[in-house]
């Protein structure tokens, strides 16, 4: 973990650059620090955009869209590290999208939910993968 979905108005779909925004949030993922240590675990890192194709936003205005990003992370983390994940992921939402928070309606939102590790499975070579650079 962290696992970062970003779901969007599919409006946005040719206007929005998923692809470098999906990039860039998972770079403010990893360059998360406390105590001078990586908070997330490179190899644990997800960022995924996935549209939704039928929505209706405020009065079902046709320039009217939205990005919601919902992030899980692992139970344990203290509040200050939760708090500057947030603020880091939604500096680079708002900052991606200016120039369309500009010209249309736009409303973006980002909410972090932690689970615990009871009912959770997992299989993954990648953090072995990055151990070893």
């Amino acid at each position: 973990m962290p696992h970062l979905t970003l779901e969007y108005s599919a409006n946005l779909r040719e206007r929005g650059n998923f692809p470098a925004l999906c990039r860039q949030l998972a770079a403010a993922l990893i360059a998360q620090q406390a105590e001078g240590k990586p908070v997330y675990p490179i190899g644990g890192v997800r960022v995924r955009a996935l549209a939704a194709e039928d929505y209706c936003i405020a009065d079902d205005a046709a320039d009217a869209a939205f990005v919601h990003g919902t992030l899980k992370i692992g139970a344990g983390r203290t509040e200050a590290v939760k708090q500057a994940t947030g603020d880091a992921l939604f500096e680079v939402m708002k900052t991606h999208f200016a120039e369309l928070y500009r010209q249309t309606g736009l409303a973006l939102s980002l909410e972090i939910n932690e689970f615990s590790e009871a009912g959770s499975w997992k299989h993954n070579n990648l953090h072995a993968r990055y151990r070893k650079t």
